[in-house]
């Protein structure tokens, strides 16, 4: 590892329960959309702690700041089937 390597945070999120590293403090949704091999069919959205506040959801071009204190935890939903 090089010095330059060695002081480089890396920020954790989790997208349906499968951990992720980011070497950034911020990510778009199309980031995430790629790291974690999310269909384009499906939505993004960000767990928001406690009943107050509802979950966001995350557009591709929507950055999120993973710098906030905890670790993000994004969930993916499938389209609506309607019959």
């Amino acid at each position: 590892m090089s010095d330059q390597d060695a002081g480089r945070k890396t920020f954790k999120f989790f997208v349906d329960d499968k951990r992720f590293e980011w070497d950034k403090p911020k990510i778009t949704g199309a980031q995430i959309r790629e790291l974690a091999h999310i269909d384009p069919n499906f939505q993004l959205f960000l767990e928001e702690p406690g009943p107050e506040k509802p979950d966001r959801l995350i557009s591709n071009d929507q950055e999120v700041n993973l710098e906030e204190p905890g670790v993000e935890k994004f969930y993916t939903v499938p389209p609506a089937t309607f019959g």
